[in-house]
């Protein structure tokens, strides 16, 4: 509330200016950013609150907004009700997760005919203040999944350029890693390592439940089976129902077989074991990623399956009627 005062100004009017509105907290995604770490040191964000407004009908600046920058495939949730409120996909995607207050007005706003000298000025209205949940779920064209030690670390190692932890013991993959395989002729793709599920993963047992939901952006699921351990087949079962338990559309999804460590067996074996998963209706790809073996035919086959995803054939009877 102010009013104009100078010299050889009889009856100065209120020349009260309006407060500056406060910053909104905006999140924000980025590619330069990888995980959520930074948020378990801090986890209150604040934006700049609006300057008050002064006399001679100065009205005070908006208050600085608050940008919150979170990895790609951010899911942002009500920490109160677990409604999703936002599913940032692509770099620079926005969600306002909190506006800022407006700011009040000043005396010169109300004045009137009746009332030339208004001595009262509105407060700014408070902004908003929420808790709010953030999920990463991966964006990766290709998932690997599979027991532990089954053999997807060393695979993502030789399909890309990624370096994960590889030893001859269970979990020693605590966290997805990425890679991006080339191809001759395609666009490269992303590929997702995620960590060894186990019996019971969906319920929380083991460091499936974590990771699961990584898998569920993935265009293609790679399951990786070592062939060479006995219980190959209770095995594949075994991921097959956590993935059911889940999520159903997870079965239905495009899935390819990687028969891991054949060096491990005697090479007449091999035929056997892959014609009791084409009796289930797959075509497993063999293969040793400890020798190479099979490892170009696996990139042909998932080379061959993208280029036809991409571009249909155009061959087809639909095709040929076409004008």
């Amino acid at each position: 509330m102010s009013f104009r005062r100078e010299k050889y100004v009889a009856k100065g009017g209120p020349n009260g200016g309006d407060g500056g509105k406060g910053g909104d907290v905006i999140v924000r995604t980025s590619r330069k950013i990888q995980s959520l770490i930074d948020f378990r040191f801090r986890s209150h964000f604040k934006a700049e609150r609006g300057r008050g407004g002064q006399g001679k009908d100065m009205h005070g600046r908006k208050g600085e907004n608050c940008i919150i920058e979170v990895p790609n495939g951010s899911m942002i949730k009500d920490d109160e009700t677990g409604e999703i409120l936002a599913d940032l996909l692509h770099d620079g995607d926005t969600y306002i997760a909190a506006h800022g207050g407006d700011g009040g007005l000043g005396n010169s706003r109300f004045a009137t005919g009746t009332n030339r000298t208004p001595r009262f000025a509105s407060k700014g209205v408070p902004g908003e203040e929420r808790w709010l949940r953030i999920e990463l779920k991966l964006i990766a064209d290709i998932g690997l999944v599979g027991l532990p030690n089954a053999g997807k670390s060393t695979l993502l190692s030789k399909l890309s350029a990624a370096n994960p932890k590889i030893a001859d013991y269970p979990f020693t993959t605590l966290e997805p890693q990425l890679g991006v395989l080339h191809f001759k002729f395609s666009e490269p793709v992303i590929i997702a390592d995620i960590p060894g599920l186990i019996e019971g993963a969906h319920a929380g047992v083991g460091l499936g439940h974590n990771f699961l939901r990584h898998i569920e952006r993935t265009r293609i699921l790679l399951h990786i089976i070592d062939v060479s351990d006995d219980n190959f087949k209770k095995n594949f079962y075994t991921i097959e129902k956590e993935l059911q338990a889940y999520k159903e559309e997870l079965v239905e999804r495009t899935r390819f077989l990687v028969l891991n460590k054949i060096d491990l067996i005697d090479p007449s074996d091999v035929p056997r074991r892959a014609k009791w998963f084409r009796d289930k209706g797959f075509e497993p790809v063999s293969l040793s990623c400890l020798t190479g073996h099979g490892i170009e035919e696996l990139k042909q086959v998932l080379e061959d399956y993208l280029a036809e995803a991409e571009h249909p054939d155009l061959s087809s009877d639909e095709s040929k009627d076409a004008p």
